[in-house]
């Protein structure tokens, strides 16, 4: 019984080796340059920044944070990327500006997975959020998970019920998805996720002035998908990282149900007012869980590999 416990354990710590400073000896720069090229590429391409934190959402959300979510279709290979909840996801390209970097350093060392993470860690940084210690030590996937994504990523207008069992899942209690949510305090929405609580009526949970600003952006009831046609998820500060997003939906002007539900439901609205309350607390709660989700069942060596280029499995 003794010998299979211990086979037990070393199994676990086998599939879950992660570590900190986890390139210290083999790429002593890696996380370096990862922090430079997040800074370069928000310089020239600001919302660079927030993509970075919603690919680690879209990818971590997905059985593991294995970089599945960067993989491009191929004759031999379904994407993720064209799910419906991968709708509107964007500078993928600019993940491999950072893979490049990382291999003229120090070739076949740093993963994909990894740069998704440490990039979603500076990105937050770079809008003004908080700073995150982060484990490393991910492996790349060799498969792309098309097909399961919407069992695991709760769509915008999921119960609240659901979109919790959801979080939960990954290890993230109530509190933790209240304040992982809180990302939608940067970025946008396009409108073809807005338009529902517009159309043909106003959604009446809607602030009525703000229903008004929605539908100068959003003008049309059928917009088209690939347009450029979206509202701010804080208009006032779109690209500041704070807990504006809080006061917001307690003022009935969040852009999508799931975060009017978060202020509707009694079990989230006491996170909802802890954290419109207490900026500190809301980006102290939100590292945890988002250290939470950037951990999910990252893969062993045997299950995965180190792509040399992040879009496609290796040869």
């Amino acid at each position: 019984m003794n010998n299979i416990y211990v086979l037990i354990i070393d199994l676990m710590t086998a599939k879950s080796d992660l570590r900190l400073n986890y390139y210290s000896e083999s790429c002593p720069r890696a996380e370096e340059i990862i922090k430079e090229q997040v800074n370069k590429l928000y310089h020239k391409h600001g919302n660079t920044a927030v993509s970075w934190i919603r690919n680690l959402f879209h990818d971590c959300m997905v059985k593991s944070c294995d970089a599945s979510i960067l993989l491009d279709k191929t004759k031999e290979q379904t994407s993720e990327k064209t799910s419906q909840r991968n709708f509107g996801m964007r500078n993928f390209k600019y993940i491999e500006t950072i893979k490049e970097a990382l291999e003229n350093e120090c070739p076949n060392i740093v993963s994909c997975a990894d740069i998704v993470a440490l990039a979603a860690r500076d990105g937050i940084v770079m809008l003004g959020g908080p700073q995150i210690e982060m484990k490393t030590g991910r492996w790349d996937s060799k498969d792309s998970y098309l097909a399961e994504v919407e069992s695991f990523i709760p769509n915008h207008n999921d119960s609240m019920s659901l979109v919790l069992s959801r979080f939960n899942s990954v290890g993230v209690d109530t509190q933790g998805t209240v304040a992982l949510l809180g990302a939608h305090t940067v970025g946008r929405v396009h409108c073809v996720n807005i338009v529902h609580r517009l159309y043909p009526t106003v959604d009446p949970t809607l602030d009525p002035d703000f229903a008004k600003y929605l539908k100068t952006r959003c003008p049309s009831a059928e917009p088209d998908p690939k347009a450029v046609e979206y509202a701010r998820n804080d208009h006032v500060n779109p690209m500041v990282w704070d807990n504006l997003y809080y006061k917001n939906i307690m003022s009935n002007k969040g852009l999508l149900i799931v975060d009017q539900q978060l202020v509707s439901d009694p079990t989230t609205y006491p996170f909802v007012e802890k954290f419109a309350a207490n900026n500190s607390y809301f980006n102290d709660q939100f590292a945890k869980s988002f250290i939470i989700l950037s951990e999910n069942n990252p893969l062993s060596g045997d299950q995965g590999e180190i792509r040399k280029v992040c879009r496609h499995v290796n040869k």
